[in-house]
């Protein structure tokens, strides 16, 4: 999707490492974040540790866009409070710039907006009681027993000042969206996908409950501006992990077909490709920098394979198949999640070596 492991000079790609794969972190245990040279990638050098991290996301990764090239944030907790808080890092000084913490809402940075200035925060311990998988086990929730709270939500932080504002509180989102998901209605609501645009004057994400419960689930996306207002409430689900395309479009699936949506006329307005390149669009999506070429995920049996799509002259290419066996659902599931590199001719993704551990696999485009 629209982070990127890489530095702004494309030296460094940033990653997590850990010592196991086969249950979730304890509250204690750390991983390493650590530095791949991008000229050679054998080279791996360890420079800090993170202790608020699970599979599926990581730690939050993301290079500062006013530092591209030197810094970067992602999310810790307190050893003795269990509180979440958000670094950010300088990998030249090799030390934390500053932590972000708030002693009465303890969040993490959940998305650092693409032009920069501001991150956007949810409440890590609220999602590892309500979905395990993109939580951090045993991280503090100020929100026990409440469905909808009024202090909890989607939180605003000033990169520079540090300040925090509360964008839109569950109490809000549970009377928005009870209208087209009535089965909400006192349902312990949470959070997932903040995804700020390109232009920094659109988030997009998804209110949820009973994610893994069939019938039970409740999943309305949602769009607001950063200010805090214009919150709508969307009816047509655009699946798998939607991207942003230019100004206020989304590229996601529907109906089977890759789809360009307006989210704030809230229809759809185009496709990429067609059923023959992309089988099955309902993956993971990936955006190269210049806004050119589309990279997407989708599985075959227990691989996974990419499509990179050229906007330009509709040409377009598939990678062999990448083992993902197991580790695909569950709390334990890591997805195939491709990112471009800052030359638009390279994107990453995770896949299962040949010793079954998870590592980052590279593709480059030649033309």
């Amino acid at each position: 999707m629209q982070n990127t492991p890489w530095s702004g000079d494309n030296r460094h790609l940033v990653a997590l490492q850990t010592t196991f794969q086969d249950r979730m972190p304890r509250p204690g245990e750390a991983a390493a974040v650590v530095l791949v040279d991008a000229a050679a990638p054998h080279r791996v050098e360890p420079i800090e540790q993170s202790r608020a991290w699970n599979f599926q996301q990581g730690t939050m990764f993301y290079w500062n866009p006013a530092a591209p090239d030197r810094e970067l944030f992602f999310n810790d907790r307190d050893e003795k409070t269990q509180e979440v808080f958000t670094v950010r890092y300088d990998i030249a000084a090799r030390k934390r710039i500053r932590e972000y913490r708030f002693s009465d809402t303890p969040f993490g940075n959940g998305g650092v907006a693409q032009r920069g200035g501001y991150f956007l925060g949810l409440n890590y311990g609220r999602l590892a009681r309500l979905r395990l998988v993109t939580g951090y086990p045993g991280a503090r929730d100020w929100t026990i027993g409440q469905a909808a709270p009024e202090r909890d939500g989607i939180f605003r932080v000033d990169i520079e000042s540090g300040e925090k504002r509360l964008l839109v509180s569950f109490a809000q989102l549970a009377a928005a969206i009870e209208p087209v998901a009535p089965h909400s209605k006192g349902r312990a609501l949470f959070i997932n996908h903040t995804l700020g645009n390109r232009d920094n004057d659109r988030i997009y994400f998804y209110v949820r409950a009973d994610f893994d419960v069939g019938p039970r689930r409740v999943d309305v996306p949602c769009s607001i501006r950063p200010d805090g207002t214009r919150l709508l409430v969307h009816s047509l689900h655009i699946g798998g992990h939607p991207e942003w395309d230019l100004g206020t479009r989304l590229i996601g699936s529907h109906d089977g077909k890759l789809v360009l949506y307006d989210v704030d006329a809230r229809t759809i307005v185009g496709t990429i490709g067609d059923s023959h390149v992309f089988p099955d669009p309902g993956g993971d999506t990936a955006l190269s920098p210049d806004g050119h070429r589309v990279v997407n995920g989708y599985r075959q049996g227990t691989d996974n394979l990419y499509v990179v799509y050229d906007r330009r002259d509709g040409s377009w290419a598939r990678t062999p198949g990448f083992s993902h066996v197991g580790f695909t659902s569950g709390e334990l599931r890591v997805d195939g999640s491709p990112s471009w590199n800052r030359s638009n001719d390279a994107f990453q993704f995770p896949a299962i070596a040949a010793d079954g551990t998870r590592q980052m696999f590279l593709a480059r485009i030649v033309t």
